[in-house]
């Protein structure tokens, strides 16, 4: 049996409860599609030492759509996904005040497990970071750890499922037991997603996930983040505007820690409500 590396609980997740949850409003920049709220955000403010890097946060994450997050470099884009999963709870001096609510739960509550959050937000970074393991073993990972599977059988149909449904099946199928490193770029994003989606997540956090890859692969995992919002909630973190007006739902507009606007993708780039939005837009800020 393979020796299994060090678990990267970022990319786990487990199966959505089905729950009403109250309609999705914007806090800026108009009205919002109909969608029932997973996340929401409430005067959230997040800090390393003295520096506060999010000020006063206040929005909503619908279920099963792509909310997108984008600003220029510096803005606390990525440091607000990674508040989602509390993947900086181990940062040094970082702390937060507020609130982030996961289907009515805080998630910062004491009493929450970060490790069983993590099965519920699932998480693929910019660069794919693949184990030093086969292509099966690599989205088996997961299922195994938190014993989802009951026989080998069962382990099979989860990892040929979490394959089809990164769009990377037809590519493998037939060499699963091969290194996942012997992989391109564009096939190891694609096979963290799958082993991201393996303990079926409710909310999948994507950091930048395209910006490494070429343009052909770049295309093909946007056209899977499309795909992931009919099961899944997608938030989406991008500096690259084009690739925010193709995927998401909603955008939020960051600078400098701040929620600049917040509204349906197509308001936001054709009628910003804020000149800060429009300069970024225009290349100019």
């Amino acid at each position: 049996m393979t020796t299994e590396p060090e678990l990267m609980d970022s990319n786990e997740g487990e199966t959505a409860p089905s729950m009403e949850g109250p309609r999705v409003t914007y806090d800026h920049g108009g009205m919002a599609e109909n969608g029932e709220v997973l996340i929401s955000l409430q005067d959230f403010s997040a800090y390393y030492g003295q520096q506060e890097v999010l000020k006063n946060i206040n929005l909503t994450i619908a279920k099963r759509k792509i909310t997108v997050f984008m600003g220029p470099s510096g803005c606390g884009k990525s440091t607000l996904v990674r508040t989602l999963n509390r993947m900086n709870d181990e940062v040094p001096g970082f702390r937060i005040s507020g609130k982030v609510l996961l289907d009515g739960e805080d998630i910062y509550a004491p009493g929450v497990d970060p490790v069983l959050l993590k099965t519920r937000v699932g998480m693929v970074f910019q660069k794919p970071n693949p184990f030093p393991i086969s292509i099966y073993d690599n989205v088996a990972f997961g299922p195994r750890i938190h014993k989802l599977a009951k026989s080998k059988s069962e382990l099979d149909s989860i990892v040929s499922e979490s394959l089809q449904k990164a769009a990377l099946w037809d590519e493998v199928k037939d060499r699963l037991g091969k290194s996942a490193w012997g992989l391109s770029g564009g096939q190891q994003q694609r096979l963290c997603i799958a082993r991201a989606l393996a303990i079926r997540p409710e909310v999948l956090l994507m950091d930048e996930p395209a910006s490494a890859l070429d343009p052909g692969s770049t295309s093909k995992v946007e056209e899977l983040m499309v795909e992931l919002k009919e099961n899944y909630t997608v938030v989406l973190v991008t500096h690259n505007m084009q690739q925010a007006a193709r995927v998401g739902t909603s955008v939020a507009f960051l600078y400098k820690g701040d929620l600049v606007e917040f509204g349906p993708a197509a308001d936001v780039f054709e009628n910003p409500q804020s000149a800060l939005t429009e300069k970024y837009i225009r290349g100019s800020l």
